[in-house]
């Protein structure tokens, strides 16, 4: 009774696990009842589903460059604020009683739509949450233009005022940088920028908001830390520019979220980064903003105001694993937010990504085809395998309450998948008694699935298994060995093919259609016999390259 009482208490550990249970169950009810697209169908209507409220209500003085696109700016931003994870948990635990109704902060619009595809909707709830969601942004936005306001006064006047020479990279890490020993080469996203031949000649200098990286030198560029893409204001004139705009802006939010429009103080923080964007010269800000494709979905306010002042904004795309598996009956709807997608220029690595791009915008888009895009890869000794050898290239599985939150309503990359891949490969590889590097995609701890980890650590002890870090450069291990093999759709199979690797996908479970355009060309093999017959023309020299 005791800890049924603290499974009530929000915060509580007693609480989360409940709440944990409650998604579960709810994944197993949709599953169950072969409903377990509804997450992703609710999700594509509200990516694609214009918010009717505010459409044509929005002000020019306060959005500036953006107001053209505002509905959908907000439509994006609401989408990664409110559209995401916990949504799907929402709706999850909503799923599982059909007496339960959801109560979660969304807007009318996207309460409708919850309905319509048969979750019902606690109103009142729903609405108070969303209240108490606005006020929140709006005292964060005016928060944020005092923030603004006092940076200006302070860091304004060290402010470089040329950027014309620049490139801004966004969302790094510190693994997305050089990490040269010894000569060797870096395969990460800076040192790709440097030596990419369609890059603006003009630009001398990568900066980037990774404070705790030193400056260094990457092929003749200077790559140093700045404190955010958008230069602080300088002096009176702007200062008392932006102020005025800031009394207005806060005072027009407050004023229309009393009244029930509610979208302008919901974007008041960003448009107050955009109207800082505004008052700065146009000599100050980058040549170029790089953002890469995590954050796909919403494209900041601010980028408007930058592009209208000569200032090129891509997305690069440094993977191409992005598209659903096609099915018996044909291809499923592309996963939420990519038709939402408005960014001036994208960088792709292949025709097949290109045509993505096109489905998922329009005909017009500019883009440019520019091959395999590093990211990140830590640097490391990697022997050249004597004789043939195989590098494996998996998708590591997370937990099953991980798992169910995210939404897919296909079962794929889990345990009985995974473990199915790599046993498969295993065995095939050791009945031809030839070498295996295995590299995980990524280090995640807990969060993978205990029956992956369990294999990972049997599979560890095998003598002709390496176990490559997963933070090490992909390319590093291709290029130690002599074929590929990768699980459906990593982007591995692409880099493998770029440096001449025989490279096919394996799909232990059968269900991949060979012919799946989201391969990109890269044949699929299916079950254990088309994998020895593939790995046996490899050995004998005289088998497709899979290429």
């Amino acid at each position: 009774m005791f800890f049924r009482l603290l499974s009530l208490i929000p915060g509580t550990s007693a609480w989360r696990r409940a709440r944990l249970r409650t998604v579960m169950r709810g994944y197993r009810v949709l599953m169950n009842t072969s409903r377990l697209g509804a997450i992703s169908d609710i999700k594509n209507a509200l990516t694609e589903s214009p918010l009717a409220a505010c459409k044509g209500r929005f002000s020019t003085t306060m959005l500036g460059a953006a107001a053209k696109s505002a509905e959908l700016a907000l439509r994006q931003y609401l989408l990664i604020q409110r559209g995401g994870v916990n949504l799907n948990r929402a709706l999850l635990r909503a799923a599982v009683t059909p007496q339960k109704a959801i109560a979660y902060p969304m807007p009318e619009d996207w309460r409708q739509i919850v309905r319509l595809h048969g979750f019902g909707v606690s109103e009142w709830r729903c609405k108070l949450l969303w209240a108490a969601y606005v006020f929140g942004m709006w005292g964060y936005g005016a928060a944020r233009t005092v923030r603004i306001l006092a940076e200006g006064v302070r860091y304004g006047r060290l402010r470089d005022a040329d950027g014309s020479c620049c490139a801004w990279f966004l969302d790094l890490s510190p693994a997305n940088f050089p990490q040269e020993r010894a000569g060797r080469g870096s395969h990460d996203i800076i040192s790709w920028y440097a030596q990419w031949p369609g890059r603006n000649a003009s630009i001398s200098s990568v900066r980037h908001g990774v404070l705790g990286v030193a400056p260094l030198q990457v092929a003749g560029l200077e790559v140093s830390p700045q404190r955010g893409p958008v230069p602080a204001l300088c002096g009176a004139r702007e200062l008392l520019a932006f102020a005025q705009w800031s009394l207005f802006a806060i005072m027009l939010s407050a004023i229309d979220a009393l009244r029930g429009r509610w979208w302008h103080a919901v974007m008041l923080s960003h448009a107050a980064v955009a109207a800082q964007a505004r008052h700065v010269p146009a000599g100050a800000l980058a040549k170029a903003y790089m953002f890469h494709n995590s954050g796909w979905i919403y494209r900041p306010l601010w980028t408007y105001e930058v592009e209208c002042k000569g200032s090129d904004v891509v997305m690069y795309f440094y993977s191409t694993n992005s598209e659903p598996f096609k099915l018996a009956s044909g291809y499923p709807p592309m996963y939420y937010g990519y038709r939402a997608m408005n960014w001036p220029r994208y960088l792709v690595w292949d025709d097949y990504q290109a045509d993505f791009v096109r489905r998922a915008t329009n005909d017009s888009v500019r883009l440019d085809v520019v091959g395999p895009i590093w990211f990140q890869g830590k640097d490391c000794d990697i022997c050249r395998e004597i004789g043939f050898s195989v590098a494996i290239f998996d998708v590591t599985p997370h937990r099953a309450s991980r798992y169910a939150g995210l939404g897919f309503d296909t079962e794929f990359y889990t345990p009985p998948t995974v473990n199915s891949f790599l046993t498969e490969i295993c065995e095939v590889i050791q009945r031809h008694n030839v070498s295996m590097l295995w590299k995980r995609k990524r280090n995640i701890g807990r969060v993978a699935h205990p029956h992956y980890r369990h294999l990972a650590e049997r599979l560890g002890q095998f003598s002709s298994v390496t176990v490559v870090d997963a933070d090490v450069s992909a390319l590093k291990v291709i290029s130690a060995c002599t074929v590929t093999i990768s699980l459906p759709f990593t982007s591995t199979a692409l880099l493998a093919r770029q440096m001449g690797k025989p490279s096919v996908y394996y799909d232990p479970t059968g269900k991949v259609q060979p012919d799946d355009r989201a391969a990109h060309g890269i044949p699929v093999l299916s079950g254990p016999a088309a994998l020895d017959d593939w790995l046996q023309a490899q050995l004998q020299g005289q088998g497709p390259a899979g290429m």
